[in-house]
């Protein structure tokens, strides 16, 4: 895998090619000051243009001073962490939303904050506001992952392409997990075919496997095959209930990218996927979950353990493990004083 191919799989890159088959996006860069608040762990909150109305009316209201610093207090300090605004980049993004029908799926150029979605509401990644956006892309490590090593395991030894760096704001689509599929793209040849969602067994991928390969491998081959810029690369699909076929993804063909139901050695090799073609000898080799027995919990199940009790657990912070004692202190003076 080389640093081009990464860089080709960023979504600007591959959108404006394949505009027609996939959702409609919208592609916004991000500013300089914005990508800073995403990388700083301080400030999680971010004041949206109808929260400071808000704050400013309740407060003239009460006739209280303004309230927009969050002040954290103990007995040695009293530190003031503000809440950052971005009024222009704000509007841009409500524009777009509003432009794509109120609600949108976000990503950067790389990668959607899909290990975070524990933290929002409605543990989707359904956005309708900026807000909404900032709290899913700074709890998400696949978000950090894209700022500080976008070419993590590359083989090249050639300087990092310039990156810059983009919010992507998708149309707000409902897509059912058993109609999400990989393909797995070598020499302009697709090779493999994995069940997306491989942690669940789902009838009907049993039912119509035939219909499901025929139908992915007639959309490669009209609508991908030799108009990427690469010839090896990973295609995210999705097949509707009517058997229509879009495209969700592209990705480098390489070990960041997983490799599901396949291990990237028989990827790259070729040799044990023969044990899954028929004698057409042109057809991909297909798998998916097979049966209610080899069902797994889900990979992002991990990062719903937020970031601070990880660092607590393994002795990692100290600063966060004293925080942490105070606060049981503090904790078990109150109950020994209403004892």
């Amino acid at each position: 895998m080389k640093k081009e191919q990464v860089a080709n799989c960023q979504f600007s890159v591959w959108y404006p090619i394949f505009k027609k088959h996939t959702i409609k996006s919208l592609i916004l860069p991000l500013p300089q000051n914005v990508i800073e608040y995403l990388l700083d762990d301080g400030t999680v909150v971010v004041h949206g243009s109808e929260d400071s109305t808000q704050q400013t009316q309740t407060n003239t209201a009460d006739g209280e001073e303004d309230q927009e610093d969050i002040q954290w207090s103990d007995d040695e300090t009293t530190t003031t962490v503000t809440a950052p605004e971005f009024p222009e980049f704000n509007a841009k993004v409500q524009e777009a939303i509003n432009l794509l029908g109120g609600s949108v799926f976000p990503k950067l150029n790389w990668s959607a904050p899909q290990d975070a979605n524990w933290i929002a509401l409605n543990n989707t990644l359904q956005c309708q506001s900026l807000r909404d956006i900032f709290l899913l892309l700074k709890s998400s490590d696949f978000i950090a992952h894209d700022f500080t090593q976008p070419f993590h395991r590359c083989s090249d030894d050639s300087p990092d392409p310039e990156i810059g760096y983009e919010l992507v704001l998708r149309k707000w689509s409902e897509l059912i997990p058993g109609g999400e599929f990989r393909c797995f793209v070598k020499e302009n040849k697709l090779i493999g075919i994995s069940q997306r969602d491989y942690t669940q067994h789902y009838q009907h991928i049993y039912k119509q496997q035939d219909q499901i390969c025929s139908a992915l491998l007639d959309f490669f081959q009209e609508h991908v095959q030799y108009k990427f810029l690469d010839e090896d690369f990973v295609l995210d699909v999705y097949r509707d209930s009517w058997g229509k076929v879009w495209l969700i993804d592209l990705n480098p063909f390489g070990p960041v990218t997983d490799s599901l139901l396949f291990t990237w050695e028989e990827l790259t090799s070729g040799h044990d996927l023969m044990a899954d073609q028929t004698e057409q000898g042109d057809v991909p080799a297909f798998r998916y979950t097979t049966s209610e027995v080899t069902v797994q919990p889900s990979p992002c199940l991990s990062y719903r353990i937020p970031r601070d009790f990880v660092d607590l657990s393994t002795g990692e912070d100290a600063y966060k493990l004293i925080d942490f004692l105070k606060l049981q202190k503090s904790q078990q003076d109150e109950s020994d004083e209403e004892a």
